[in-house]
C-alpha cells in the first residue's frame, strides 16, 4: 500500500513538474507540438525577431536582443564567444529562444585560419564529386567546430555570361553539372547538421553580364537551365534554407516576388524551409525596384508574398521594417507561417534542447594537415591545361632557371567569399619549395593588372575653411535641383572627390536622379612641374582652376575622363572648383591627378628582358579585377599584363603562362606567344604547391572547362546547350565558336576511346538506359580522363538544344591500361518540361554522344524509346 502511494505521489509530482514547464520545452514532444504552443506565447516583437538576421560585433549591449533574434553572423567568432551569446538568449529572455549562427563557406569557412580550398568554379573544373563531398565535409567539420550551423552558400546560379563578376562563385553553365556539384555539397553540410543556403534565386544575372540586372525570360528557360540545380538542392539533398536574389524576375522583385516564393517553390515544389533574402535586399524594393512607397511597405510586400526571414546589415535597422508589423500591413497568418518555419528549423536542428557548441570541438579545428592535404589535391584536379605546344609540361627535370613574372606570382588571391589567406602558399613560394635549391628561381612583379596612371588627389594636398579654421579636404556643398540654384540642400566637407552612386544620391536629402553638386576647395603641390590632372565619371561635369574653366563636359551624354595638363609652382595655392549634376541617376565622378604616380613601364620592361634572358623557362601569373559588383565589360588582361607577356615573348624563351582567375580571359593578342597556358582558377591555401605538382608533373592535369570559354567579348552570352539556329550563328569577322569548348582540357596523357555498348533493341521511355565504353590510356604517364556522355533528341514537339551532358565520370588510368565504364541513365535524362511546363518523355530516337569535350566527341550512337 505505501509502496503504491509512493508511486502515486511521484506521478503527480512529475505532472506537476510539467504542468510549469511550457510544451515547447519538453524535448519528448512532437516538434509541430513544440513551434504551436510556442507561437501563441510570443509577442508581435518577438515574432518580428525570429524573422531578422543580421551580422554584429557584439560591441554593443546584450540587451538589445531582450526579443531574441533569428541568427547572428559574428566575425572573428569562437565558440567560446557564440555561447556566451547562446546563453544570455536562453537564459536572460522572457521565452529563451536560441540563435542561429551563420556564416559564408562558399569554399572554405570566413573565419581566420579556416582552410580555404580552391574558389566553387575550380572546384567545379574538377568534374570529381567525389572530391567535392569530401571538401564539403571538410568545410562543414570547421563550420562545425566553431559553432557555425548555418551557412549562406553555394551559389546555385547558371554562369552563361562570363562577364559577370561572380562567376568564379558559381559551378558554372550547365544545369546538370551545377546540380551535382550543389546537391553534393548540400548533401554533406546537412548530413553534419548544419543549414546550407542554396543562392541567389532566381537567375541574378542579367544583359551584358552584369550583377542583379533586371531577368525578363519565359518559364520554359527558367524551367529547363535556371531552376534544376534549386529543385535537387530543395528535393534530393533537402536544403533547408533558400535565400532570393536582388534582381527582379518579370516586373517582381525576387525577395517579394509571389509567383516564385509561394507558388513555384512552396507550392509546386514543396519547400518547407526558410526564405531569407540577400542583404538589404528587402528595403531595396524601394530605392532600386521602385515597388514600395517606403520601407513598411517593402517589407509587407515581400514577406506577404512568399519572404520569411530579413537579412539586414545592422540590428538598429529593425525599426524600418518592424513599422509595418505594427501597422498591421502584414497578414496575421502571413507572419504566423513564416515564424512556424523558423521554429521549426530552429528545433529541427536541435538548438533548444542542445543550444551550446562543445568547447572541446574547436582544439585544432583548423590547420589540420587532413584539410591541407584534401586542399591540395583539390587545386591539383582543378588545374585546366588549356595549351601545351610541343609538349613543354611537364618541365624537364634538367631545367635550372626559371624566371617568375606577374604581381599575382608572390601573392595569394584567394576569390571571393574567403577568409584571410593567412596559411596560403603563393605560387612564386610554392615554385620555390617543389623546384627545390637546385633550381635558381628569379622574380619580377612587373606591372601590376591594377596599375593605374592616375591616382585620387589625396586630402593631404586639399585645404578648406570650416567655421574660420583651416581643414583637409573639400566643401561639398548639394543642390536638389540640376542647376546648382537655391538654398543648399546640404553642405559638408568631404576628404575626397570620388564617388559612385549607383543605388542612391550622394545624401539622403537628394533624389538619386535629380541633383547637383559644387566641391571647393585649395590645392597645394609640394614641387613643380607639370601633371594631368581631370575627371572621371557621367557627363555633366566641369573643372575649374582660380576661376578659369579648363575641363567642360557639361551636355548628358555617357561616362568620360576628361584630363588636361598644367603647369603647377611649388607651394603656390590653387583654387579648385567641380560642378556636376545627375539628371538620370546612377551617378559618378573622380577628382584626379597623376602627380607622384611614376610611369615604370621602360624601368620594368628592361628589367624583365634582363631576367628573362638568364633563364630556361618564364612562367609569367596573370590576375584578373573581377568578383562581387566586379562585372567586366571587356574580356582581356588588365594593366599591362598583355604588355608584359609580349615582352617576355620577344626574348625568344618558352613563355608559360598561368591564369590565376575566376573566369575567362580573352587570349587572342597572346594566345601565339606562349607555349603553354593554364587556367589555375584561385586554387586556395595549398595553391602554390598544387600549380608546382602540375608544371613538373608530380601531378597530371584532368581539370575540366566549367564553362564555355569565348573568343571575344562580342559572342556573348555563349553556352554549348543552346538550340539550333534558324540559319547559321557565325558573325562576319568572328566564329560562333568558343576558344575553348566546354568541358575542355588538356593532358599529359593520351587516351583511346572505343567498343560503344548501348541497349540493342527499343526500350520503354521511363526505363532507365545502361550504356558503356572502353576507356584506354595510350601514353606512358599515369592520368585521369574526364568521360563525359551528352544526349541530343533526334526528334521531338519542342526544340531541344544541340546536345545536353548527362553524366559524366572521372576515371584514374595507369599508363597502357584500359577500363570499362558504364553510364546508367535515368528517365529523368531524357525529360523535358512540355507544353505545360510538366516534365514529359517523348517517344523516339536519341543520339547518344561520349567524348573528352561538348565538341571533342570520340563515339556515338543511337537509342530508340517507345
Amino acid at each position: 500500500m505505501i509502496k503504491k502511494l509512493s508511486c502515486l505521489l511521484l506521478c503527480l509530482y512529475s505532472l506537476a513538474i510539467q504542468a510549469q514547464t511550457p510544451l515547447y520545452k519538453n524535448p519528448t514532444a512532437a516538434v509541430d507540438l513544440r513551434v504551436e504552443d510556442l507561437l501563441s506565447r510570443m509577442s508581435l516583437k518577438e515574432k518580428f525577431m525570429q524573422l531578422y538576421m543580421i551580422p554584429d560585433d557584439l560591441n554593443g549591449s546584450m540587451d538589445r536582443f531582450a526579443s531574441g533574434i533569428y541568427g547572428l553572423q559574428i566575425p572573428d567568432a569562437t565558440t567560446e564567444k557564440l555561447n556566451r551569446v547562446q546563453q544570455y538568449l536562453m537564459e536572460k529572455t522572457r521565452l529563451g529562444i536560441p540563435a542561429i549562427f551563420f556564416d559564408e563557406a562558399l569554399h572554405g569557412l570566413v573565419q581566420k585560419d579556416a582552410t580555404i580550398f580552391p574558389q566553387a568554379i575550380g572546384l567545379s573544373a574538377s568534374w570529381d564529386t567525389t572530391l567535392m563531398r569530401t571538401v564539403a565535409a571538410a568545410i562543414a567539420s570547421e563550420c562545425r567546430c566553431k559553432g557555425i550551423n548555418h551557412v549562406l552558400s553555394p551559389v546555385l546560379n547558371i554562369a552563361r555570361d562570363v562577364r559577370w563578376g561572380r562567376t568564379e562563385e558559381t559551378y558554372g553553365e550547365d544545369p546538370y553539372l551545377v546540380s551535382l556539384m550543389a546537391y553534393t555539397y548540400i548533401n554533406e553540410f546537412e548530413k553534419a547538421g548544419i543549414i546550407a543556403t542554396p543562392k541567389h534565386f532566381a537567375v541574378n544575372v542579367g544583359d551584358g553580364g552584369r550583377d542583379s540586372y533586371p531577368i525578363n525570360i519565359d518559364q520554359l528557360l527558367l524551367e529547363e537551365v535556371y531552376f534544376p540545380a534549386f529543385k535537387m538542392a530543395i528535393n534530393q539533398a533537402h536544403a533547408r534554407c533558400v535565400m532570393s536574389s536582388y534582381n527582379s524576375l518579370n516586373g517582381s522583385p525576387c525577395s517579394a516576388n509571389d509567383w516564385l516564393l509561394n507558388q513555384k517553390l512552396k507550392k509546386d515544389w514543396g519547400f518547407k524551409g526558410v526564405v531569407i533574402s540577400d542583404a538589404c535586399a528587402t528595403g531595396g524594393a524601394n530605392m532600386l525596384h521602385h515597388t514600395a512607397n517606403d520601407y513598411a511597405d517593402a517589407t509587407a510586400n515581400a514577406l506577404n508574398n512568399g519572404l520569411d526571414v530579413i537579412f539586414q546589415t545592422s540590428y538598429e535597422n529593425y525599426t524600418l521594417f518592424f513599422e509595418a508589423f505594427e501597422k498591421g500591413l502584414i497578414k496575421q497568418e502571413v507572419i504566423d507561417n513564416a515564424v512556424r518555419r523558423v521554429l521549426r528549423l530552429k528545433f529541427e536542428m536541435g538548438l533548444f534542447d542542445h543550444p551550446y557548441a562543445p568547447i572541446s570541438n574547436s582544439v585544432n579545428c583548423f590547420n589540420s594537415v587532413e584539410h591541407h592535404q584534401i586542399a591540395l589535391k583539390a587545386a591539383e584536379e582543378s588545374v585546366v591545361l588549356l595549351k601545351n605546344k610541343h609538349s613543354i609540361l611537364p618541365l624537364d627535370k634538367s631545367i635550372r632557371n626559371i624566371a617568375v613574372f606577374g604581381s599575382d606570382a608572390a601573392k595569394v588571391n584567394p576569390g571571393g567569399y574567403s577568409g584571410p589567406a593567412t596559411n596560403s602558399i603563393s605560387i612564386l613560394d610554392g615554385l620555390k619549395k617543389v623546384m627545390g635549391a637546385n633550381t635558381n628561381i628569379t622574380y619580377t612583379p612587373g606591372y601590376s593588372h591594377k596599375y593605374k596612371d592616375y591616382i585620387l588627389i589625396d586630402s593631404s594636398f586639399l585645404t578648406t575653411i570650416v567655421n574660420g579654421k583651416t581643414v583637409h579636404g573639400l566643401t561639398a556643398t548639394y543642390y536638389n535641383n540640376i542647376e546648382l540654384s537655391g538654398t543648399p540642400a546640404k553642405t559638408r566637407t568631404e576628404k575626397e572627390l570620388s564617388g559612385q552612386w549607383t543605388l542612391m544620391s550622394p545624401d539622403p536629402t537628394l533624389a538619386f536622379d535629380w541633383y547637383s553638386a559644387r566641391w571647393t576647395t585649395l590645392l597645394k603641390v609640394p614641387e613643380s612641374g607639370q601633371f594631368s590632372i581631370g575627371l572621371e565619371g557621367n557627363d555633366g561635369y566641369r573643372l575649374y582652376i582660380n576661376d578659369t574653366l579648363l575641363i567642360d563636359q557639361w551636355n548628358k551624354t555617357s561616362f568620360s575622363k576628361r584630363t588636361i595638363d598644367k603647369t603647377f609652382l611649388k607651394d603656390k595655392t590653387y583654387a579648385l572648383k567641380v560642378e556636376f549634376f545627375e539628371s538620370s541617376g546612377n551617378g559618378r565622378l573622380k577628382l584626379f591627378w597623376n602627380y607622384g604616380v611614376t610611369d615604370s613601364t621602360a624601368i620594368l620592361q628592361e628589367k624583365a628582358v634582363a631576367n628573362a634572358k638568364q633563364a630556361d623557362v618564364l612562367i609569367m601569373v596573370a590576375g584578373l579585377d573581377e568578383g562581387e559588383f566586379r562585372d567586366r565589360a571587356i574580356l582581356a588582361l588588365p594593366g599591362s599584363q598583355e604588355l608584359l607577356i609580349k615582352t617576355l615573348a620577344f626574348t625568344g624563351k618558352p613563355l608559360i603562362v598561368l591564369i590565376n582567375a575566376g573566369s575567362a580571359v580573352d587570349i587572342s593578342n597572346w594566345e601565339n606567344d606562349a607555349e603553354a597556358i593554364l587556367d589555375v582558377w584561385y586554387p586556395g591555401d595549398e595553391g602554390g604547391i598544387a600549380v608546382a605538382n602540375v608544371i613538373t608533373g608530380i601531378a597530371n592535369p584532368a581539370g575540366r572547362l566549367p564553362f564555355s570559354w569565348p573568343v571575344n567579348e562580342g559572342q556573348l552570352p555563349l553556352v554549348y546547350n543552346h538550340k539550333p539556329t534558324g540559319r547559321g550563328d557565325d558573325y562576319i569577322n568572328l566564329s560562333g565558336m568558343p576558344r575553348f569548348s566546354f568541358g575542355y582540357g588538356l593532358s599529359y596523357s593520351s587516351f583511346q576511346y572505343s567498343q560503344l555498348e548501348m541497349p540493342a533493341k527499343q526500350l520503354k521511355a521511363g526505363d532507365s538506359v545502361t550504356i558503356s565504353c572502353v576507356i584506354k590510356n595510350t601514353s606512358s604517364i599515369d592520368g585521369d580522363e574526364v568521360v563525359q556522355l551528352y544526349i541530343h533528341d533526334e526528334m521531338s514537339s519542342t526544340v531541344r538544344p544541340v546536345k545536353e551532358l548527362k553524366a559524366f565520370q572521372r576515371v584514374f588510368l595507369k599508363a597502357g591500361a584500359s577500363k570499362k565504364i558504364s553510364f546508367v541513365l535515368p528517365p529523368s535524362a531524357f525529360s523535358f518540361p512540355g507544353s505545360d511546363l510538366q516534365p514529359q518523355i517523348e517517344a523516339g530516337d536519341f543520339r547518344i554522344m561520349i567524348g573528352a569535350s561538348s565538341i571533342d566527341i570520340r563515339l556515338r550512337g543511337i537509342i530508340s524509346l517507345h
